[in-house]
């Protein structure tokens, strides 16, 4: 299969490219690298510097004709797009729709999509279903959203076979801990550098941690012929503190810093994958500790 990665050389997008160059899938990335890093990049995949919302992007399609598409590069952060909504919106809503009239116009079967839990905004329960109602709370959250809907609307109008994974909190090797960084990788970067992190408000806020290798197959999963299209959690559904995850990885070596609560933070968020195990047959296979482990290695090779 060709498969088109777009934010290839980013943290999610580069496992990705690594799985399907392991399992000998020709691939293309293309990435405008404002977040992700050209040494991401797997020597066989081929790499095209672009923005995704540019026009250019149908001579791309043209020249390399993918067979499928799998979507990751986003403009990431919330409080950007909360700061700079225009430039949140022409990423990660016109970038989107811009790929799927390519795949349009060069009959790409399959698109995967990168949604997230944003999607959901406050939970009415825990763990969340894709059934749950959808109100995000930034326009990053309704811009995923808004992207689910072009999916749905692509797939109705052209029969573009399309998937969207709504992903938990995505941790694991190669994750920036600066910028829009996770939790996981703000701890062991304060911890490597003998620093204390803070923990926002009391601590026992939980998230649902799930590591970046068990999506990436998740990823690939879905490019599989026969894999039922629809909306799927990626996630462990399983629910870790705050103060948990910090004793994990700081494993007694420094102690935490205690900071206020941050405005519009959601106490709890654990998505149910119930769904995703049963059509695709994938589940997060990775226990914690052990991802911590692979992720507190890299770091301390990289830092």
């Amino acid at each position: 299969m060709k498969v088109l990665v777009t934010g290839g050389a980013g943290f999610i997008g580069s496992h990705i490219v690594d799985l399907l160059v392991e399992q000998d899938h020709r691939v293309i990335v293309v990435d405008d690298l404002s977040t992700g890093r050209r040494e991401n990049v797997h020597p066989a995949a081929t790499f095209v510097e672009l923005d995704i919302a540019a026009a250019g992007l149908a001579a791309i399609f043209e020249h390399h004709q993918p067979t499928a598409v799998v979507h990751q590069a986003a403009q990431p952060s919330v409080p950007r797009s909360i700061q700079e909504p225009v430039l949140d919106t022409r990423t990660n809503i016109l970038g989107t729709v811009n790929l799927l009239h390519c795949c349009r116009r060069f009959g790409v079967q399959r698109f995967t999509f990168a949604s997230s839990a944003a999607v959901y905004g406050e939970p009415e329960m825990i763990p969340l279903p894709e059934t749950a109602t959808t109100r995000p709370l930034s326009p990053y959250g309704l811009a995923k959203l808004a992207g689910e809907g072009y999916l749905d609307l692509f797939h109705r109008l052209d029969g573009l076979e399309t998937i969207v994974l709504r992903y938990a909190n995505v941790y694991g090797p190669r994750q920036d801990a600066h910028g829009e960084a996770g939790v996981v990788s703000i701890f062991i970067d304060r911890v490597l550098a003998g620093e204390q992190p803070v923990i926002h408000g009391d601590g026992c806020q939980t998230r649902d941690f799930v590591y970046v290798e068990d999506i990436a197959r998740a990823n690939v999963m879905a490019l599989e012929p026969g894999a039922p299209t629809g909306i799927y959690n990626a996630g462990s559904g399983l629910a870790t503190s705050v103060a948990e995850l910090f004793d994990l990885i700081a494993a007694g070596r420094v102690e935490p810093l205690q900071g206020p609560p941050r405005p519009g933070d959601i106490r709890h968020s654990v998505l149910d994958p119930a769904l995703i195990e049963r059509a695709l047959g994938w589940r997060a296979e990775t226990p914690l500790p052990v991802g911590l482990a692979a992720t507190l290695a890299h770091f301390a090779q990289t830092n």
